[in-house]
């Protein structure tokens, strides 16, 4: 009886005005031995039940996270002519690769407020614990300004097409240094600031081939993995060395 009376509550409640239809160019994504980076196009349509609304422009969101990890950042500071460092913080989880594509720019897409509900944009998907000095906050821009400079934190104002607020589509390129793990692609939409729909999926990044071969060599059987190394080095240097030699005589 219990499950008959939620079953109808839920029934009663209105559908959504506003409706995500999400696709995307690739389900997975798989690191091989020449893996330079890659490309996932987002693309989706808006289902309605119910006219444009006219007086709010719709804003799309597409975000694209991979796996939270800790980071420790250190600041360095010179002290009697040597770099050391002097200040940590611990930042409890940071995705290790972050792209927020928008398109409209960020202050008309998402009010402060919902942003720090869902976490969309990159101050707010980083979490900071155990800060031991009061500038803390620059311990987490000295982060995202070095992620950024490396391709793995990306902030895409406009790279969002919207056509007749309908479909829309966004490109996320993926560097070559990617970790390992399940990518979470979130779409919101939202008016006049605030959202009224959003989607989630998962895409797996895996490493395959030697790669792979090579990845699970060295976590389970690190004796051979090391032997294999210097069996490597040793012929590199020898073959190095009789080539060397070739070419004096």
């Amino acid at each position: 009886m219990i499950r008959l009376c939620a079953l109808l509550l839920l029934l009663a409640l209105p559908a959504k005005a506003e409706e995500i239809v999400l696709g995307l160019s690739r389900d997975q994504v798989a690191i091989t031995a020449t893996f330079e980076g890659s490309d996932i196009l987002v693309f989706g349509a808006i289902k309605r039940e119910a006219p444009i609304p006219d007086r709010s422009e719709l804003g799309v969101i597409v975000t694209v996270a991979g796996p939270d990890e800790p980071v420790l950042v250190r600041r360095k500071d010179r002290r009697l002519g040597i770099w050391v460092n002097t200040d940590e913080v611990e930042v409890d989880a940071a995705p290790s690769f972050y792209a927020v594509a928008t398109n409209l720019p960020m202050r008309d897409v998402i009010k402060d407020v919902e942003d720090l509900r869902y976490g969309i944009t990159i101050p707010r998907v980083i979490r900071s614990v155990g800060a031991q000095v009061g500038d803390s906050a620059a311990f987490t821009r000295a982060l995202i300004r070095i992620r950024a400079a490396e391709g793995l934190y990306q902030v895409l104002e406009g790279a969002v097409d919207l056509e007749q607020e309908t479909l829309f589509r966004a490109a996320i390129s993926l560097p070559a240094n990617l970790t390992e793990g399940e990518y979470e692609a979130h779409i919101f939409l939202t008016r006049n600031g605030r959202v009224v729909d959003e989607y989630i999926t998962t895409i797996p990044v895996r490493k395959v081939g030697l790669e792979r071969w090579l990845y699970n060599l060295a976590h389970e059987n690190a004796f051979l993995y090391g032997l294999m190394s210097l069996t490597i080095a040793i012929a590199a240097g020898w073959g190095a060395s009789a080539a060397f030699t070739l070419l004096r005589r």
